[in-house]
């Protein structure tokens, strides 16, 4: 059987909103970005999260995207 991926987000949202109708508040990411939490939260429920999903490495792509840009070409 070949391992399944899941965006954190999506499932992470269907637990919170199980827990919300359960009457409860949970938090996630108090105290800073709430991606890793979330993509812990899935390996403790056995699933793999998926990389592609998450937005940080979207953002440190592009910001080092930007730093070779500039090495290479300079203030354009």
């Amino acid at each position: 059987m070949e391992d399944e991926s899941y965006n954190p987000w999506s499932v992470v949202h269907l637990v919170f909103e199980h827990l919300a109708d359960a009457g409860l508040h949970p938090v996630l990411g108090a105290t800073g970005h709430p991606g890793e939490p979330a993509a812990e939260l899935l390996r403790c429920l056995g699933i793999r999260p998926d990389p592609e999903g998450d937005q940080r490495l979207s953002e440190e792509k592009d910001a080092k995207l930007a730093e070779l840009r500039e090495a290479f070409f300079g203030d354009s």
